[in-house]
């Protein structure tokens, strides 16, 4: 058989394979086996840790975990609710009111400010933490200065326990209300509340009766989401003291050697990420409580009165301060010289050495360069596996596509500790899915972890691009006599690709910044650059710790900038 004649075969083998029905399957099978491998594979090892002893199946975790003899476990449970509700109802306050103000009103300062209200999203959860502790912290610099400023024996306030974690959160999380309700805001009708207006109602009855019920879906979507996302906090519990919640409890009982409580409070911790991450699923599926009217969006209101403006500009600019004022103590500090700051407001010595040694010392470049070479074979990973999911679910049909959607957020829903004890659980010991290797203590595991938790990013934002594509586009191609692969490469990867690239560049940078994950699997020789400043944090190398987090501020605005432009405002979107 000539060459010709065995790719005209290969050829024909491979177009009635990409024809046929069953070509979907050969599709899926990698996404489920590498899902079967690194999510539910972990998971199923952890839950078996947690019921079988050294006499078998059992309990006796469970009973200890519900019973009354040590109520740590009752208390954390209770303690990580507790904060997860508070911050949904603060950060609904916060984020609604400046959704309305922002998209109502017109005022001096509004535009600034409007950019500055997604600065908390630039933050990386440690660093964010970092600051408000150096900000409002007990040794922080705003009670300092009040003591100096009255002569106060001790400091009057000062952030620390539950109410800390509770404003780190707020300042941290009520971007997700901004953003949803500000989009629900802009698509109101202002016919409707002119309707209302003209017969007969107030602004309160206004607000309760049409305002507030169009905003409900992005109220719920948003207060289920910052649920989730509280009760997988860890950073703010441990840098505020408060032991008492769930993440914290299992980092303790990792740490202490009680390997099965770990894995039985990851299993109860995991169960209820994943009832509120189903239930926010089939909410946004079933939700089409959406203003169908054809009128133009309202205008902004703009304030007539000299008080009103002056209000609002001093408003606006303590607004901006406030905004600001966390990544502007980072830099101050970052400049500050390690040691020299003890009880003084501010540091008193300054130096550019940390700038320099991030670049030129090798002990203080090495997590950089870790962290970059995780991220990027982290990443790499998300975007094969991602972008086929991706292409599975918005343009094929399968038995079990709702299972491969729910399986791929899965990790997203999961607090980073249980992702890590999940993963060292299943690959403590050799298996085939690690290919006969011990993972944990190698280079590989943090990837790894990064690969499983960000793999969601990458698939929602390429999902988002292909459903905005035209899919005779495809069709018009393999009508021309496209095979399936070359229709998929010249066709839909360049029309998405904006999508997968915004996904990409996120995937990335959260890789560079993952720390909870991080902090319970990584070896010396692998120490991330999220650990090195939480190490440097307690070393009290505050400037070198600082200089770090001002370098993944700096990569994040970059990031976000870029994924803003390439999308066209709607990265944000993706997830």
């Amino acid at each position: 058989m000539s060459a010709n004649q065995s790719t005209a075969v290969h050829d024909n083998w491979w177009s009635r394979l990409t024809r046929s029905k069953y070509f979907v399957y050969v599709l899926i099978s990698p996404l489920f086996l590498v899902l079967l491998a690194y999510v539910i594979y972990p998971f199923y090892q952890t839950f078996l840790q947690s019921v079988v002893g050294e006499e078998g199946g059992t309990l006796e975790n469970y009973q200890r975990f519900f019973g009354l003899t040590s109520t740590a476990n009752l208390e954390a449970l209770w303690t990580s609710v507790y904060i997860s509700v508070i911050s949904v109802i603060t950060c609904a306050i916060v984020g609604v009111t400046m959704a309305f103000l922002m998209e109502r009103y017109e005022f001096p300062g509004r535009k600034l400010l409007s950019v500055l209200i997604l600065v908390p999203m630039a933050l990386p959860p440690l660093v964010g933490v970092l600051s408000f502790t150096f900000l409002y912290g007990e040794s922080g610099i705003i009670p300092r200065a009040f003591q100096v400023l009255f002569d106060l024996e001790k400091v009057p306030f000062s952030l620390k326990g539950v109410m800390g974690v509770i404003v780190v959160h707020t300042f941290t999380m009520y971007t997700y209300f901004y953003l949803t309700a500000a989009a629900a805001i802009k698509g109101l009708d202002p016919s409707l509340e002119e309707a209302a207006t003209s017969l007969g109602s107030g602004r309160i009855r206004i607000w309760l009766k049409v305002i507030l019920p169009m905003l409900t879906p992005a109220l719920i979507a948003s207060s289920l989401l910052v649920f989730m996302i509280s009760m997988a906090s860890y950073t703010a519990p441990l840098m505020f003291g408060v032991e008492r919640t769930m993440t914290m409890q299992i980092y303790l009982s990792r740490t202490n050697g009680s390997l099965d409580m770990a894995a039985t409070q990851s299993t109860i911790l995991s169960i209820v990420s994943i009832s509120f991450l189903i239930m926010m699923r089939w909410y946004q599926g079933r939700r089409n409580y959406q203003n169908q009217s054809k009128g133009i969006s309202v205008h902004r209101t703009e304030l007539r009165s000299q008080f009103a403006k002056y209000m609002s500009m001093f408003l606006s600019f303590i607004g901006v301060i406030i905004l600001m004022l966390p990544i502007l103590v980072l830099v101050l500090i970052s400049f500050s010289v390690d040691g020299e700051w003890t009880v003084q407001v501010i540091p008193t010595a300054y130096t550019l050495q940390h700038y320099i040694d991030l670049f030129t010392d090798e002990r203080t470049w090495r997590p950089i360069w870790n962290s970059l070479q995780m991220s990027f074979v982290a990443t790499a990973g998300n975007i094969l596996f991602g972008v086929a999911a991706a292409y599975a679910m918005v343009r094929t049909r399968f038995k079990g596509k709702a299972l491969l959607d729910i399986l791929i957020m899965v990790p997203w829903a999961l607090p980073g500790t249980v992702v890590a004890v999940n993963l060292i659980a299943a690959f403590s010991e050799p298996s085939v899915f690690s290919f006969n290797q011990v993972l944990i203590g190698t280079f590989w595991i943090l990837p790894l972890a990064y690969f499983v938790r960000h793999l969601p990013l990458i698939f929602r934002s390429t999902s988002a691009a292909l459903m905005q594509m035209d899919e005779s586009i495809e069709e018009a191609a393999r009508s021309l006599g496209a095979n399936w692969w070359y229709t998929f490469r010249r066709v839909v990867v360049p029309m998405a690709f904006s999508g997968i690239l915004a996904g990409t560049l996120l995937a990335l940078v959260q890789g560079i910044g993952e720390f909870v994950a991080s902090i319970l699997i990584y070896s010396t020789s692998t120490m991330p650059l999220s650990v090195a400043i939480f190490q440097k944090m307690y070393a009290f190398q505050f400037g070198t710790a600082c200089a770090y987090g001002v370098l993944q501020i700096i990569l994040i605005i970059i990031v976000l900038f870029v994924s803003q432009k390439i999308t066209d405002g709607k990265a944000g979107s993706a997830i």
